[in-house]
């Protein structure tokens, strides 16, 4: 008899225990807050500047190279080109991107020469039904951006590389 009034006994404080801790967090200021409407600052401008978050293009000044689609791992990139006949000019018929495979790795927006692709601050992507997760951005044919006469890009994104890299190694010992 003496164990059965032990036990409860035992209960008893083991309970207001438990209750003393939850009941002292009534007092403090919440440690989180109900996103998204108490923020400090909209969302956009908490996240680091490197941040990559959904893809956008700039297809006035994509090439065709169709570099971003031959990188990317999972595929989400798919690009299609005409050309005219008459004037042997190619155009840009297709540039769909499938947010729902991207992982957002940032390999095509790296070996972009013309910075076309790049990660933008926006991440938010919901939706109820996947097929709007296919972003497209051609709707007509465009032409295909050629750059100046005279200059070299690839030559010009190498030199300006090589001097990063350059200034980097600066004062190291290899």
């Amino acid at each position: 008899m003496n164990q059965y009034f032990n036990n409860i006994c035992t209960t008893l404080y083991s309970i207001a225990e438990g209750m003393a801790v939850t009941a002292s967090y009534l007092f403090r200021r919440p440690c989180t807050i109900q996103y998204p409407n108490k923020l400090e600052k909209p969302m956009e401008d908490q996240l680091s500047e490197r941040y990559r978050g959904i893809l956008q293009v700039d297809t006035r000044v994509c090439i065709g190279c169709r570099i971003c689609e031959k990188t990317c791992p999972v595929d989400c990139i798919a690009i299609s080109l005409e050309k005219d006949k008459e004037t042997k000019e190619r155009f840009l018929t297709r540039f769909d991107i499938d947010i729902s495979k991207c992982m957002f790795c940032g390999l095509c927006s790296e070996n972009c020469k013309t910075s076309a692709i790049y990660h933008t601050k926006f991440f938010n992507a919901v939706t109820q039904n996947v097929e709007n997760l296919v972003v497209r951005f051609v709707d007509k044919p465009i032409a295909l951006y050629k750059p100046p006469k005279g200059s070299d890009l690839k030559n010009t994104l190498k030199d300006l590389s090589g001097a990063i890299v350059n200034q980097k190694m600066k004062g190291r010992a290899l």
